[in-house]
């Protein structure tokens, strides 16, 4: 059964993200026209974990591109702490927004070192900065600190160029990055998903204590159930750019993998009733 989804704010509580009637299209008014997003409600209180699971195609990922301002909406509106910030440019945004992307290399810059990576990530939030002077002792020596807790070795491979590490390590690091300076709203972009099992274990672990230690308002797009079910204080469900399943509170405390197979086969069995319908409508009035 496909549900209303939740507000996710308390009452009289400022949501940490509100998403207001978004609509995105793709290739309109071509034969290949997607309705990425239909008029997404959605508001994920201060502090909670929301994970978006869906098949592909589905909208999680246009959600997630939308909110970090890679994407502008045709219709609807983005607000981060009561601020509209749907006009707001990628980079301007990225103040506020921290993000980690399925490609272990995205959001760095993999010729310079993991301390000069790190030390960009840690002026993220000034107004203006000069390269050349973000790197000074004192930085250098909060940064190893940084490093050292994430208990892989690194802070030994500081002057190393970030792109010669592991993908797990590279993605651990990325982590620490858009977390460095706390952000309004960290975006996870199924970050786990190009790493080996080992890698993705570490860094899901990394994950959780990050958010739980500094209480961050989180969005995660992942495929994995398990990571689903696992994660986050809040999940959802999207299909054909709607939120079809919104499990919250005790509903996402008692989630196993086997409720989310169960949805998934009840919107695959309702799009080929909707199909079929059609059918018969088409051929009343062929």
């Amino acid at each position: 059964m496909r549900e209303t989804p939740a507000s996710g704010a308390s009452l009289g509580q400022t949501p940490a993200l509100e998403v207001r009637d978004l609509e995105y299209v793709f290739h309109r008014g071509g034969p290949n026209e997607l309705h990425a997003l239909a008029g997404v409600d959605l508001m994920l209180e201060p502090g909670g974990f929301l994970v978006v699971v869906g098949l592909n195609g589905s909208g999680k990922s246009t959600l997630l591109n939308v909110v970090a301002g890679t994407l502008r909406p045709e219709r609807g509106r983005v607000l981060l702490d009561g601020r509209d910030v749907t006009g707001v440019a990628e980079h301007a945004r990225a103040r506020a927004v921290g993000r980690v992307f399925q490609d272990p290399l995205g959001g760095t810059a993999p010729r310079l070192t993991v301390a000069e990576n790190l030390a960009l990530a840690a002026r993220r939030a000034a107004p203006w900065w000069r390269p050349g002077r973000a790197l000074d002792g004192a930085t250098r020596q909060a940064i190893a600190v940084r490093v050292e807790e994430l208990g892989m070795g690194l802070e030994g491979r500081l002057d190393e160029p970030i792109g010669t590490l592991s993908a797990g390590q590279r993605q651990a690091l990325t982590l620490l990055m858009a977390t460095l300076v706390r952000p309004a709203l960290l975006l996870l972009d199924e970050h786990t998903a190009a790493l080996d099992p080992h890698s993705a274990e570490q860094v899901l672990r990394l994950t959780q204590s990050a958010v739980e230690r500094e209480s961050l308002t989180t969005l995660m797009v992942t495929h994995s159930m398990q990571h689903a079910v696992r994660l986050g204080t809040r999940a959802i469900m999207m299909h054909r750019g709607r939120i079809v399943q919104d499990f919250s509170g005790s509903r996402k405390r008692r989630l196993r993998v086997q409720d989310l197979l169960d949805c998934f086969e009840q919107v695959r069995n309702d799009d080929l009733l909707d199909e079929s319908a059609a059918e018969m409508l088409k051929a009343q009035y062929v």
